[in-house]
């Protein structure tokens, strides 16, 4: 029997191809498993930023209405198994090990071997059908068309939340061109919710839609109305829903909400019952680490996983609202294939000091460098030999000028920065 750790190992440790678009490998890899996501019922979200969130707070009003709900969503902030979960508790480390070394001599008899993101999403394809969930809110993980997850049929709803300038080398060079990917996931007679405001970018998901005889429903933004956002949370009004509170922090995340509440209606309309009190409790309970999360209060700090040109400006918009003309102390750390200039201007809006870091990737911008580039438009930034050292110069500064700490960056430095926090 294989061990948790051995399936983590043969899982990242595989040297098959980061990225081959394509449906061909998981449909052969499926097929040969007994396709186990046939059956299954499904919410198939796509889109730049805010899925994760998006995701996060429908399976929330979802289990607040009394259904069994399978999430899938990436990457993970502390461990793998928040990959894949039913009613909110992620997948077993026994689990995780037993259905790995089901799926692994499927995968390795193929002459044309999986993906890591096609084998993970075969192994969580096993465990949902395993778990009996009424439906799963599946995360596309990246584009759409050729993506891993788009081998499923019928959802009850696809959902495209917005998009963004990101993995421009796999997925066109305008939104326009990514647009057309993420409307890949289009099927059939099945509705589509459009998040995205951008006129050209609906125009071509209504165009797929239109051949795909799907209807597109598109968030009610005018609708909402903002009582008081603070970082104890959010008061919204949204139609007739009165008072909703939201604790999810970011100037971004109203929308997201918005977003949630549509699809709600428009499950509604597909024969799910979700009541106005499972929206209120879904919505309170709603978590989703990483995303403009309060992690410290000594001096306050904050964790947002932004780490595109889209994202940062997000982020930078609710530095702004919480924190105003003050501005804060930033710990950041880029990828060089990042519009990197682009972050470093944004930074400087709002960034008294910015204490740059080094990721783990073999894309990383060095700190130095980041440093150079944010110094070179007009900002205050000093390289660290490592988060640690970052997080710790930046407190000093923040204590001693009556600041708040932002740290910004890839998702999967979350780890490293909770550690270095709690060690303290």
């Amino acid at each position: 029997m294989m061990t948790y750790e051995e399936a983590l190992s043969y899982i990242h440790g595989i040297s098959w191809t980061f990225c081959k678009p394509g449906l061909e490998r998981i449909r052969e890899l499926c097929n040969g498993l007994g396709n186990p996501q046939s059956g299954l019922k499904f919410v198939h979200v796509a889109g730049t930023n805010g899925k994760g969130s998006f995701c996060s707070m429908l399976s929330s009003v979802l289990l607040a209405a009394g259904y069994r709900v399978g999430l899938y969503t990436s990457p993970y902030v502390l461990r793998f198994n928040e990959r894949m979960q039913t009613s909110g508790v992620p997948i077993s480390d026994e689990r995780l090990a037993e259905l790995t070394e089901r799926v692994r001599p499927v995968a390795e008899a193929m002459e044309d071997k999986p993906t890591e993101f096609e084998l993970i999403t075969a192994i969580a394809f096993e465990y949902f059908k395993g778990e009996g969930v009424d439906l799963v809110i599946l995360e596309c993980g990246m584009g759409g068309r050729l993506d891993s997850t788009n081998i499923i049929e019928d959802p009850l709803l696809s959902v495209i939340t917005g998009i963004a300038l990101d993995h421009t080398a796999f997925l066109g060079n305008t939104v326009e061109e990514i647009a057309a990917e993420k409307a890949g996931i289009i099927k059939h007679g099945c509705p589509v919710l459009c998040g995205e405001g951008n006129p050209s970018v609906l125009s071509v998901i209504e165009k797929r839609a239109k051949e795909m005889q799907s209807k597109v429903y598109t968030a009610d933004l005018d609708e909402l109305e903002i009582v008081d956002m603070t970082l104890g949370g959010t008061v919204l009004n949204y139609k007739d829903l009165r008072g909703l509170l939201l604790p999810l922090l970011g100037a971004y995340q109203p929308i997201n909400c918005i977003r949630v509440l549509r699809a709600a209606e428009i499950l509604r309309s597909r024969g799910l019952e979700i009541s106005e009190q499972a929206i209120r409790t879904g919505i309170l309970n709603s978590k989703w680490p990483a995303r403009f999360e309060i992690i410290d209060r000594d001096p306050m700090t904050i964790f947002d996983g932004a780490h595109n040109p889209e994202g940062i400006s997000a982020a930078v918009r609710s530095i702004e609202h919480y924190f105003g003309k003050d501005g804060v102390v930033a710990v950041s750390g880029v990828l060089s294939d990042k519009d990197y200039g682009f972050i470093a201007g944004e930074l400087n809006k709002v960034c008294r000091a910015v204490f740059t870091v080094t990721p783990s990737s073999p894309r990383a911008l060095s700190a130095e460098d980041f440093a150079d580039c944010i110094n070179e438009k007009g900002g205050r930034a000093y390289p660290a030999n490592s988060i640690g050292e970052a997080l710790k110069r930046a407190r000093e500064y923040a204590l001693a000028n009556g600041l708040s700490v932002v740290c910004l960056g890839s998702l999967y430095t979350y780890a490293d920065v909770i550690k270095h926090i709690k060690e303290r």
